[in-house]
């Protein structure tokens, strides 16, 4: 018998009706998938004074991991601005740097932050700690041009959402262990962050449709792994099998109760506690997986999305030790 799942707030179940869900994911449906467009990002910023830009960055293996950088316009600075290095979510095997675009494009116009965008490759083309690699050399490009961006090289925030969530964890543990760059804070929203998929939320969202389920994990993680043995996973592909989670910046943690990535979520959470780090969580009830990137108006949405600005705007508020000096 399939564990009960915990129920779906009333709005976002009405919001969502009309949601194709599934149960599983293969290559052809993949491949279908992958055709449907991101939503334009000019709808985004028609009327709104924000620049964009167009960057490339090589790779050692002679791959180019494309970067959109906006910034806002027409703004006298005086001092540099805060950055957001976002990264998109879609199970690591689809998904591109526009997609969930619009929720740093609202910290963008909140606080006057750049925002960075990185199109990193995708499993199953793929493999291994590719991903989280194009990921932290988009990192790197944006740290070193910081002077060019106009960005404050100490107020470096790593975000990204679901599959993003998990590949901005990996990426910020890369950061810690290589000893650069600076990261000021890490913002995982519903991120995928466990392989081994076999915690209790993970059951309940098996063998019955949703927006994501244990099946579809299952594929994303096998796209991304291969024939890699458990015991040769590293952490910074999976966060959650990192056998050290000290150091780490302070984490904003937030996820839905009626989702596949709940209990893995708050178990990352609770560990960088353990390891004296600061982490925020946020368990929001009724919340599916990427409910406030699927139906943004809803009541449930706009709270989240509040909280996690909230706490965004108290962290950038906070003087790095050097600037306080």
């Amino acid at each position: 018998m399939a564990p009960v799942r915990p129920d779906i707030d009333p709005e976002l179940s009405a919001l969502l009706a009309d949601v194709p869900l599934g149960t599983e994911i293969d290559l052809d449906l993949l491949a279908r998938l992958r055709r449907y467009p991101s939503t334009p990002v000019e709808t985004l910023l028609d009327g709104r004074a924000v620049e964009r830009r167009e960057v490339t960055v090589p790779t050692a293996d002679g791959a180019s991991i494309p970067l959109s950088v906006f910034s806002p316009a027409g703004t006298d600075r005086t001092a540099p601005a805060p950055c957001v290095y976002w990264i998109h979510g879609g199970g690591m095997v689809m998904g591109d740097r526009f997609s969930q675009i619009d929720v740093p494009l609202d910290w963008l116009f909140r606080f006057g932050a750049v925002v960075v965008s990185v199109d990193h490759r995708l499993a199953p083309e793929a493999t291994g700690t590719t991903l989280v690699d194009d990921c932290y050399l988009g990192l790197l490009w944006t740290v070193e041009h910081a002077d060019d961006l106009g960005v404050d090289p100490e107020r470096v925030v790593v975000a990204g959402i679901s599959a993003g969530g998990g590949l901005a964890a990996g990426v910020t543990l890369l950061a810690r262990d290589r000893g650069t760059p600076s990261i000021a804070a890490q913002v995982l929203v519903c991120p995928m962050l466990d392989h081994r998929n076999n915690t209790t939320s993970s059951l309940q969202f098996s063998g019955e449709p949703a927006v994501w389920t244990r099946e579809m994990n299952e594929f994303g993680w096998r796209s991304v792994l291969g024939d890699l043995a458990e015991r040769d996973v590293p952490g910074h592909v999976s966060p959650a099998v990192a056998d050290d989670l000290s150091g780490l910046p302070t984490t904003y943690v937030d996820v839905g109760s009626a989702e596949v990535f709940r209990d893995e979520d708050v178990a990352y959470a609770s560990r960088i506690w353990a390891a004296g780090g600061q982490a925020e969580l946020h368990v929001w009830a009724g919340g599916v997986h990427g409910f406030d990137a699927l139906a943004p108006g809803a009541a449930l949405s706009i709270t989240a999305r509040r909280t996690r600005a909230d706490w965004l705007a108290r962290v950038l508020e906070q003087p790095s030790p050097e600037r306080g000096r």
